[in-house]
């Protein structure tokens, strides 16, 4: 833009090529675009895992070569509990397929199945149906060490756990994550695993 100064010179102002309020809208675009990429990294790494369930041990909550979608962020946030069906490497072995059992007793915990029945802290629980043919390892009482889970089937009577010596309590290094939704089969989309 030209303008005039009183001697009758003529000069130019230079004009600004880019304004305060463009930066900022560019700024803007660019937090909101790494936002979003944040966001999707997190959400695939934490709820987009999936896995397929081999075998008849977690029958009939899960069933052979059903898929299961694991959340790997929540074990970072919380301790699994008694229930959470969880899925994990045993013994922390990479190039072992993934186990998925439910967590029947945290750290501290004394396990023991006598009569069929899976006793935690004394007390019996009412987890399985059917009574347990295997007590395994938990003959005697056991307890769960620190940073340790005591897993079983929902099909004792069918399924390698913590019962077993060459799988033994899971160390919480070799959990994955937890078990949350599973696909029905087919068309008949998702169900929240209890």
């Amino acid at each position: 833009m030209a303008r005039k100064n009183s001697n009758g010179l003529v000069f130019y102002e230079k004009k600004k090529l880019i304004s305060a309020k463009q930066i900022a809208a560019v700024v803007s675009w660019i937090a909101i675009i790494v936002g979003a990429v944040l966001f999707a990294y997190v959400s695939v790494y934490a709820l987009g895992v999936r896995t397929t369930v081999i075998g008849d041990s977690m029958e009939p909550t899960l069933v052979n070569g059903q898929e299961i979608m694991i959340n790997r962020l929540i074990y970072n946030i919380f301790e699994p509990g008694q229930g959470d069906v969880i899925v994990f490497k045993p013994n922390g072995n990479e190039n072992a397929h993934t186990y998925v059992k439910r967590v029947v007793a945290v750290p501290g915990d004394t396990v023991r199945i006598m009569n069929g029945v899976l006793y935690v802290n004394g007390e019996p629980t009412d987890l399985f149906s059917d009574n347990i043919v295997n007590p395994g390892v938990a003959a005697l009482d056991l307890i769960v060490g620190e940073d340790e889970y005591f897993v079983m089937g929902d099909n004792p009577n069918s399924s390698d756990d913590s019962r077993n010596a060459n799988i033994g309590n899971v160390k919480s290094s070799a959990i994955i994550g937890k078990a949350w939704f599973h696909m029905a089969g087919g068309r008949e989309g998702l169900g929240r695993i209890h």
